[in-house]
């Protein structure tokens, strides 16, 4: 129904007609919005009670009127109802009988001029009818949008369109609309922003409307969200007629941008037409997507960005959006280049990089991170969490304003990898949460050579993501317009709600999995079309063309500065001899190293203290240092047992673990303990978060009322999750080199369910990408039992995989050998049996920090094994570890 603020008589639905006319006499041509309807169909003087005062008043009981026919006078019911049936003006008012008994009685009695309840009510109905027909659009429009860029594949592997949805004019049956209700205008409901500036549509336009806004080249999954603040914020977003437009200036800018990315694949392609590279042909509209998404967060604040991607595109990504030295990326091609570092290295798309530069667009310096990242496509998504949770945590960024992180999947490891849901997962756990991660998924719509329908059983490789309630925007890849559109939109949405959010980019894969490999064997019909396919680049430039935006010779001039830039890196690539992994760090330490690589400090303190200093952190760790705190009877009991251990200079594992720990936080070590049940402790020993028993959610670490001026200590329980969990623990390490980290395993079998971040990331960690790491894991075990499987850590693996070379034998005569093969091994392998061990196992000085990985077993069997407490001077330095040995 239109809006009735108006001094009109007439209170019915406009004919097509008479809204056309009425507003075309206002409004130039060429404007996609509405002006206010309005209706002036009688004279005033029809109704001695309407004019331009009253017309307010008018129009509320006319709403309320239509919600209940009862909540308002007898009289203004008739009025209405006589209204809406087409009563001539001047009839449809009638006056009011005197309020007298009978009066009352025949006020009862009086009935409308027309009989029109049965038109009420299909008035009513229509309308609600309209609500429900907006509402499909915004739940299931993305259906039947328009993203495939091939036109050979629905994107949902459904060709069907959803019955709610009016692909014709018969579908309007589904509501108890037809095509005679096009033409009449809808009162608009608050939950849609298609009006604009108006709240009252035809139906032909609302239809319209929502096409553009749901059923084109953006299809939008948002009203599964339960908040429906989100939900009206994404409705603006999308509907709002007129919303997605570019100046001319950001026209140009992406273009450029455009032009870079092609360019350089083409670029790679001519000079190394037989080597693996896994270019981004398909989706070149990946690194203009990436630098908008950037852009738009460091207008917002954000100075440093974390990313983690598979091997497609990277070397694009290293070039155009890292801004790493194209001499550098040229130069790894180069199959004689000599390794000046130790180890094996890596293939050159799964390198990562750490720059600091200035951003152009907002003039403000933003570093930029990207991950190294194995073959196994989404190991790195934990990793990349846990540093950005690191770099937030050292630099007092407790909302995300400051880091944030950008994570990259493929369309097959999206949906068929178990790792990316329990990084998902983790995205709004106190302790995990990095306040809102931007997704970027490059859905080439194949895995290697499986067919989509073979490789998911949910209609967008996106689902995973539905379960955080993160808003996903498909965009066909083809239209870099809406992409820069839905990439702006997701930086603003991670800005506003820090909340994690999907952008999927439909594209295609121009070439084979990889630039060897003949994709024609297994999908021949993509691929004939993929032949045709033009390039975005092209399409995009034409467009520009045709709309005045560039001319041809400013376009071809854009290629040769390109292209000229890449030739004369390719020049100076040719002198690099040597191969530095050290320049390809994604973490570097700069004040841990000297600048040829090596460590400041060769020296292994005394592991030994003060027994003041024990017994200071026993007397805490036997306590409860805040006052009206209530614990339980039991633990009661338990932290007296402790204060006895402490007067006898006796420690059980617990207390060996407290005093490590305490030791550390007053050198200025944090230190971050994590894992499923950590807090109590998974045999109920170590109680280091106190818990109120009359006050829910009162806690007390005591481990943190040590020291005035100590370092912080971070002990969280985590999700039931291993691979999700030691990934993010050890990103977190990756960040500084002055903390001890800490994984602990329920069992030590447990780490078999995160063996893909022991065996591509800490075992093999500093052989392929010079990366240095402090991570511990904490692995219990013991013949408890438990069963044959469950009561061993399997140390055997572990000693397999110590990097001894058998054509190397140590100078046992060297100055610091000792210390030179903690430096040197892939990781140190601890068995320990007796508190004193694990005590002495941790380091106890900031001049030793763990650099190498660290694995301490701990058994289950010794939980309360005593030992006689080690007083200052006592200890030495650990026992010579050579190569592959405990």
């Amino acid at each position: 129904m239109f809006h009735l603020r108006t001094c009109a008589t007439k209170l019915r639905p406009l004919t097509a007609s008479q809204t056309v006319k009425t507003f075309s006499q206002n409004r130039p041509a060429a404007a996609r919005t509405f002006g206010q309807i309005r209706c002036y169909t009688a004279p005033v003087a029809a109704e001695p009670f309407l004019s331009g005062t009253s017309s307010n008043y008018v129009e509320e009981m006319y709403y309320a009127w239509l919600e209940n026919p009862k909540s308002v006078h007898k009289s203004w019911d008739i009025f209405f109802r006589n209204t809406n049936a087409g009563a001539p003006p001047g009839t449809a008012y009638q006056s009011p009988l005197p309020l007298s008994m009978g009066a009352l009685s025949a006020a009862a009695r009086a009935q409308p001029l027309v009989g029109t309840q049965t038109n009420v009510d299909k008035l009513v109905e229509d309308h609600l009818a309209v609500q429900s027909l907006i509402r499909a659009y915004q739940i299931r429009g993305h259906h039947v949008a328009q993203l495939d860029p091939l036109g050979i594949l629905d994107a949902d592997l459904d060709s069907s369109v959803p019955a709610d949805i009016v692909s014709s004019t018969d579908k309007l049956g589904f509501y108890g609309l037809d095509e005679s209700d096009l033409d009449k205008v809808f009162q608009l409901p608050t939950t849609t922003f298609i009006g604009g500036q108006e709240s009252a549509l035809p139906l032909r336009e609302i239809i319209r409307r929502l096409e553009n806004a749901y059923c084109q080249h953006i299809g939008v999954e948002f009203m599964f969200i339960n908040d429906l603040e989100q939900c009206q914020w994404i409705r603006r977003k999308f509907e709002t007629p007129g919303v997605m437009q570019f100046t001319n200036e950001e026209k140009r800018t992406l273009l450029a941008r455009l032009v870079r990315s092609t360019r350089f694949e083409e670029f790679l392609q001519r000079k190394w037409s037989s080597e693996k590279r896994f270019g981004l042909e398909g989706c070149e509209v990946l690194i203009p997507a990436l630098k908008t998404i950037i852009d738009k967060s460091s207008e917002n604040g954000v100075d440093q960005v974390i990313m983690g991607m598979p091997h497609r595109g990277r070397l694009n990504v290293l070039a155009n959006v890292i801004r790493k030295e194209l001499e550098q990326i040229f130069c790894q091609f180069d199959s004689k280049l000599e390794a000046a570092d130790e180890g094996s290295g890596d293939v050159k798309y799964h390198l990562g990089m750490y720059h600091r530069r200035i951003n152009r667009v907002t003039d403000r310096n933003i570093t930029l991170s990207l991950v190294a990242n194995p073959s196994h496509l989404e190991a790195a998504d934990p990793v990349v969490m846990g540093k950005t949770k690191a770099e937030q945590f050292y630099c007092g960024d407790t909302e995300g304003k400051k880091v944030m992180a950008i994570l990259l999947h493929g369309d097959a490891a999206f949906a068929g990898q178990g790792i990316v849901y329990e990084t998902f997962h983790l995205s709004d756990l106190p302790s995990y949460t990095t306040h809102g991660t931007v997704h970027v998924v490059v859905n080439n719509q194949i895995g290697f050579t499986t067919d989509p329908r073979m490789a998911r059983s949910s209609p967008y490789p996106t689902d995973v993501a539905r379960v955080v309630n993160a808003p996903i925007f498909h965009v066909n890849s083809d239209d870099p317009e809406a992409v820069m559109y839905v990439c702006k939109v997701a930086a603003e949405w991670r800005n506003t709600f820090h909340k994690d959010v999907v952008v999927d980019l439909v594209c295609y894969r121009r070439n084979g999995h990889n630039e060897m490999d003949e994709p024609m064997f297994t999908q021949p019909l993509m691929y004939k079309q993929i032949r045709k396919q033009k390039p975005v680049l092209q399409k995009y430039a034409e467009l520009l063309v045709a709309q005045g935006v560039v001319n041809q010779p400013e376009y071809e001039e854009e290629i040769s500065k390109y292209d000229k830039i890449c030739e004369e890196a390719f020049a100076r690539s040719k002198d690099e001899k040597i191969l530095h992994i050290k320049h390809w760090l994604d973490s570097p330490w700069p004040g841990f190293f000297t600048l040829d690589g090596q460590p400041r400090s060769m020296t292994c303190p005394s592991t030994g203290l003060e027994e003041e200093v024990l017994t200071h952190i026993g007397s805490v760790a036997s306590s409860v240092p805040v006052e009206n705190f209530t614990i339980h009877g039991g633990l009661s009991r338990i932290l007296k047992t402790r204060g006895e251990l402490v007067k006898n200079r006796t420690v059980d594992w617990a207390l060996a673990e407290y005093m490590a720990f305490g030791s550390l936080l007053k050198e200025g070590i944090h230190i971050r303990l994590s894992g499923q049940d950590v807090e109590r402790g998974t045999f109920s020993h170590r109680h280091h978060v106190l818990h109120d028993q009359n006050v829910d959610k009162k806690t007390c670490i005591p481990m943190n009322h040590l020291w005035p001026n100590q370092a912080p200590y971070t002990v969280c329980n985590s999700s039931l999750s291993e691979y999700g969990v030691l990934g993010f623990e050890l990103g977190f390490a990756m960040a500084s080199p002055n903390a001890l980290v800490l994984w602990e395993a329920q069992f030590g079998d447990f780490h078999n369910t995160a063996q893909c971040i022991i065996d591509q990331f800490i075992c093999p960690g500093q052989a392929k990408w010079v990366r240095q790491n402090g991570i511990v894991l904490l692995l219990p075990h013991g013949m408890e039992g438990m069963g044959p499987e469950h009561s061993s850590a399997r140390p055997e693996r572990f000693l397999q995989m110590c990097n001894d070379d058998p054509d190397v034998l140590p100078n046992l005569q060297e100055d610091n050998f000792d210390i030179s093969q903690l430096y040197d091994c892939n990781w140190v392998v601890v068995n320990c049996s007796t508190p004193g061990n694990f005590f002495h196992s941790a380091p106890h000085s900031p001049d030793f920090s763990p650099g190498p990985f660290g694995t301490v077993e701990t058994q289950l069997g010794i939980l309360s094994l005593l030992c006689q407490s080690c007083q200052g001077g006592e200890a030495g330095p650990p026992p010579h570890l050579s190569q592959g040995q405990i």
